[in-house]
């Protein structure tokens, strides 16, 4: 046996041996995928069945490929030159650069970033006088590469991927962008596959080339691939059809930015006589929990199939645990006081974990690991006081609370946009210097005297006197009510409502977060005060911290101890994901759950709370359905609130025996319903009341309801009243 084969398991061997015809590897959490990977290409060229140049290796990120090559060299005894391996981007843009006239280019092209790419399509709606208010760019230009991530150049855009945006005018605007592009000898960052894609389709010259050049074919993460990814990959094995894709459909989690399941469960029908090898040996993880990531899996219906086990000898360890709390803030005083007290018996902080479904839940573990004196820090994301949309809506606060803070002032003038332009702020700023008094009082002064001419002047007396309402909110009503108030009528939410960008929903739902943050306080001040002093506390650049981040960002890491909060039905799975894709996104809920507990090497630690507070209220929660999906024989119970004949109740231990147990708490999560609700039926919906179905998408229904107006909901939530 060949050096670098040995301490492979049976599995892998045969996913690196396996060199001839399409391969898929399906590669589970923790079962070695990058060695394989890795192995396989060196394996390749050692047995020399190909030259460097005549392998294709493609990988999702950078990282992932300054990896492979160094692991790759490491085998061969050094660094390989000639090497195809790069992210998709990457390599279509060498190779456009090869064909760049036969697609209206030159090989000198430039390549637009984001901020580029939107002020070109402004100056395209521009021209065609489009409101940006009611029709923003951010939207459109989202849209655009939504048909760019599937393949569609302008003028094939069908029927079903229309959309009314601008009555109708969206794929007139993309033709007209991608035509700009040419004239300027630019792409953006979809064009570098969407055009390699339409080259290879329509020039059989250049694909007879690549077939010539690639024998061999190495895909990563192909669970993440979109469809113009898979139309390219699929057009270049064509040739030697020595294609091995190697991912694993159990942690496709990307939807929302394009990435699609499809491709890795029909591999075996895109490519018939393909050869599955399945890697189920997990290195990384303890017997109990593969064992609750696999049955919790299980219950998922568009899957290939593959159990993880153990591939170590010392894999027992403990049960996973489940906690049951009162409350959402007695679920941030336990998980602070594990860490705590793992960090006192010599546990590293850098192999603990918090990930949470939504950026908003980061707050009120980040405020008590700074109460307990527990370094942290946020991965893939800022700190939730520093994201810019909880920066702005505190301007806001600062401005109401003192009108004399000019760097608060100068931030939310403008925000959302109002028409106040540098021009503007800097005129402001001579005004307050030659009056000697705070920004906010020269605008005031510059309006009571004529000082401003115009719309400008308009706009700033408009918002000053929403300024002055807005404080009599505060006088009389509290800040949390000023704050919603604030954000409503400044046109704040309506700004983040209008933006199409994946990020918009996360921002208002860390909004929502901020008021119920504030509402912890008696005063503005001292809610001011506490902020001032949490941005304030220095990071350390060294030293071990606790690591807080999504479930989306913690893919592809691994933690001793894994904290895992949130887990109830409208927390996780998500409610909006719910409405919005059905029994679809519930499956991929569930994947992201699976990728959450195998992130675990030692202890997985789930929690869910009976009450949350939304806003300043607090509101009854039910345990998400994903914990009634783990095999009890590996699960422990704990917790404030216990099970009790299948329902939840107080422990004694913790509460007196008069605690009321919320009524929510003794409903169990409902099932899918076995007879659809038709279109036409009178329905009744306990929040939103009677209704009648005005349309139907597998699961999910379209309800005009008679005095909420029309609203998205799941079936298994509305009962049928006409029979």
């Amino acid at each position: 046996m060949a050096s670098y084969l040995e301490g492979l398991n049976s599995a892998q061997r045969d996913a690196v041996e396996s060199t001839e015809g399409p391969v898929l590897v399906l590669a589970g959490a923790g079962t070695g995928k990058t060695r394989v990977l890795t192995t396989r290409f060196a394996h390749i060229l050692l047995s020399r069945r190909a030259f460097p140049n005549q392998i294709l290796t493609v990988t999702f990120t950078n990282k992932a490929a300054r990896e492979m090559r160094e692991r790759v060299a490491k085998i061969m005894g050094g660094p390989v030159e000639g090497l195809w391996l790069g992210t998709f981007h990457a390599l279509c843009a060498r190779m456009l650069r090869r064909w760049a006239e036969r697609v209206g280019l030159t090989s000198s092209f430039s390549i637009l970033d984001t901020d580029d790419q939107l002020r070109l399509l402004k100056q395209i709606m521009e021209a065609a006088r489009i409101d940006f208010k009611r029709w923003p760019p951010n939207a459109l230009m989202a849209q655009i590469q939504r048909w760019k991530d599937k393949g569609f150049m302008p003028g094939q855009i069908p029927v079903a991927e229309t959309t009314d945006f601008a009555n109708g005018r969206a794929e007139e605007f993309y033709a007209a962008y991608q035509t700009r592009l040419r004239q300027l000898n630019a792409v953006d960052f979809g064009d570098l596959l969407l055009l390699m894609v339409h080259l290879l389709k329509t020039d059989q010259e250049v694909l007879a080339y690549y077939h010539r050049t690639f024998r061999y074919i190495l895909v990563d993460e192909y669970q993440d691939t979109n469809l113009v990814q898979y139309y390219w990959l699929r057009l270049l094995a064509q040739g030697h059809k020595n294609i091995c894709c190697v991912g694993d459909d159990d942690q496709s989690i990307y939807s929302w930015r394009g990435a699609e399941i499809e491709n890795i469960l029909k591999f075996e029908q895109d490519f018939p006589g393909a050869k599955v090898v399945r890697l189920e040996a997990n290195y990384r993880s303890t017997q109990p929990i593969l064992a609750a990531a696999s049955h919790l899996i299980s219950h998922n219906e568009g899957r290939l199939g593959k159990t993880l086990h153990p591939g170590r000898n010392d894999a027992q360890g403990e049960k996973v645990e489940v906690i049951s709390l009162w409350d959402s803030e007695e679920e941030a005083r336990t998980v602070g006081g594990r860490i705590e007290s793992l960090w006192r018996s010599g546990h590293s902080l850098n192999e603990i974990a918090i990930l949470v479904r939504a950026g908003f839940q980061t707050r009120s573990f980040e405020e008590r690991l700074l109460t307990l004196g527990v370094p942290y820090r946020i991965i893939g994301g800022l700190r939730f006081y520093e994201r810019a949309e909880i920066r702005d809506a505190i301007a806001y606060l600062r401005v109401l609370e003192q009108p004399s803070d000019d760097l608060a002032f100068e931030r939310i003038v403008n925000t959302p946009k109002r028409g106040v332009g540098d021009a503007a702020i800097r005129n402001l700023h001579e005004a307050a210097r030659a009056y000697n008094m705070p920004l906010h009082d020269a605008a005031a002064k510059l309006v009571a005297e004529g000082g401003l001419r115009g719309k400008l002047a308009t706009t700033m007396r408009n918002l000053l006197e929403q300024f002055e309402d807005w404080r009599n909110i505060l006088a009389t009503q509290g800040p949390v009510v000023a704050l919603d108030i604030v954000l409503e009528e400044s046109g704040y939410i309506a700004m983040w409502k209008a933006d199409k960008s994946p990020e918009a929903p996360g921002r208002l739902e860390n909004l929502k977060e901020l008021s119920r943050a504030l509402a912890d306080f008696e005063t503005l001040q001292t809610f001011l005060e506490h902020v001032a002093l949490v941005t304030e506390v220095e990071a350390q650049e060294d030293g071990a911290k606790v690591s807080m981040m999504t479930l989306h960002g913690a893919k592809g890491l691994e933690f001793d101890t894994v904290f895992l909060p949130g887990w109830e039905e409208g927390v996780f799975p998500n409610q909006r994901a719910l409405d919005e894709g059905g029994n679809k996104s519930l499956e991929e809920e569930r994947r992201l759950a699976y990728v959450g507990i195998t992130r675990a090497k030692q202890r997985a630690i789930i929690l869910h709370a009976a009450n949350r507070r939304i806003y300043a209220n607090w509101q009854s929660s039910i345990p998400s359905r994903f914990i009634d999906e783990l095999p009890e024989e590996v699960i422990r119970h704990s917790g404030s609130v216990q099970p009790q004949g299948g329902r939840m109740a107080p422990a004694a231990t913790h509460f007196p025996v008069q605690a009321r147990r919320p009524d929510a708490w003794e409903v169990q999560a409902r099932p899918a319903r076995t007879q659809k609700i038709p279109v036409g039926a009178r329905v009744f919906h306990q929040k939103f009341g009677y209704g009648r179905v005005i349309a139907a998408d597998d699961d999910r229904l379209d309800i005009d309801f008679e005095t909420s107006g029309e609203k998205r909901v799941l079936d298994r939530f509305v009962e049928r009243q006409d029979g």
